[in-house]
């Protein structure tokens, strides 16, 4: 069933209402040092960063922290920055496995990947992302338009992590908008081509299934229920129907290409930059994020690299969940 009236509430927000202190949440010096001591256990005390726990630390200012991003997530804007781990203090395997613990506050930390890869860089790998070819756009630095991370699966993430740990020589600014806000967009807009989004569409499964399994995948772009979803990558949805060897049909291209105008329009979209050390928080399902195309460093130590968590609380915690 299509929803036929506007959506309301803080989910459904607009650029000019949004502030800073509604996603922003500062880590007071009290939580950097709980976070330094914990960094020093880890070094002291070495385990597999999949098996830390929050809760084997006494840490209660950052747990305060985390409280609050959850509170964001969700009730709130359903986006969230904290800001920040102490980078300069910290290796890139402390601050991961801090990052891990953190993450764990919001949902369960589940596979990334068919083979169970939990925790993922991403990074210019200096790979093409063609149609079949499983080179998914997160790992080149093509501009990646709006989307939900794993729209292709049966069971994408209730929320992503991404925590910074170095940013490009220049562009790759993060963009986020709500889902909700598109949505009550189309039916001011577009009322006659909303019906077609919750039809499905086809979706390139980026070579993540078994074999004899079949490469693409068919879902709606919008699920009404307690709470509208959204599942969009247009990426995986062109790729899709060109491994089928077919277009998308009329009303379909259209939709899409509404709401493509819709995420556009800078009215609704809100963009900010990472700094090393930062963690974004998205609620999946509801938020789209993207980010700009970008120039990355000569020098390999220098890469842009960001560590991404997916998280989830029901269903397995494998791939397919």
């Amino acid at each position: 069933m299509m929803r036929q009236h506007a959506i309301e509430g803080p989910s459904a927000w607009r650029r000019a209402a949004i502030r800073t202190e509604d996603y922003r949440v500062t880590l007071s010096s009290a939580g950097r040092d709980e976070i330094r001591r914990v960094a020093d256990e880890i070094g002291r005390y070495p385990l597999p960063t999949i098996l830390r726990r929050a809760e084997d630390f006494t840490w209660p200012h950052t747990m305060a922290a985390m409280d609050e991003v959850n509170r964001v997530l969700k009730k709130g804007v359903r986006f969230s920055v904290l800001d920040r781990l102490p980078l300069e203090e910290l290796s890139d395997e402390q601050a991961t496995a801090i990052y891990w613990m953190l993450a764990s506050l919001v949902a369960r930390p589940v596979a990334q990947k068919l083979d169970g890869t939990m925790i993922y860089s991403v990074w210019d790998t200096g790979r093409k992302a063609l149609p079949g070819s499983g080179v998914r756009p997160d790992s080149t630095n093509i501009e990646i338009r709006f989307h939900i991370d794993n729209a292709y699966n049966t069971t994408p993430p209730e929320y992503v992590g991404l925590l910074c740990l170095r940013t490009a020589k220049s562009g790759g600014v993060s963009r986020v908008l709500s889902f909700h806000t598109v949505h009550n967009e189309m039916l001011a807009r577009h009322r006659e081509l909303l019906p077609r989004l919750y039809r499905p569409f086809w979706f390139d499964r980026q070579r993540e299934f078994h074999p004899g399994e079949p490469d693409t995948f068919a879902a709606p772009v919008f699920e009404d229920g307690a709470e509208l979803k959204a599942r969009i990558s247009v990426h995986q949805i062109n790729s899709g129907y060109a491994m089928r060897g077919e277009p998308i049909d009329n009303e379909g291209a259209a939709a899409l290409a509404a709401m493509l105008e819709i995420f556009e329009d800078p009215a609704i979209s809100a963009d900010f930059e990472f700094a090393p050390g930062e963690i974004q928080f998205v609620d999946n399902r509801t938020l789209g994020h993207s980010r700009t195309e970008y120039e990355d460093w000569p020098e390999p130590e220098k890469r842009r690299h960001l560590i991404r968590l997916w998280l989830r609380d029901h269903g397995r915690r494998a791939y397919t969940g």
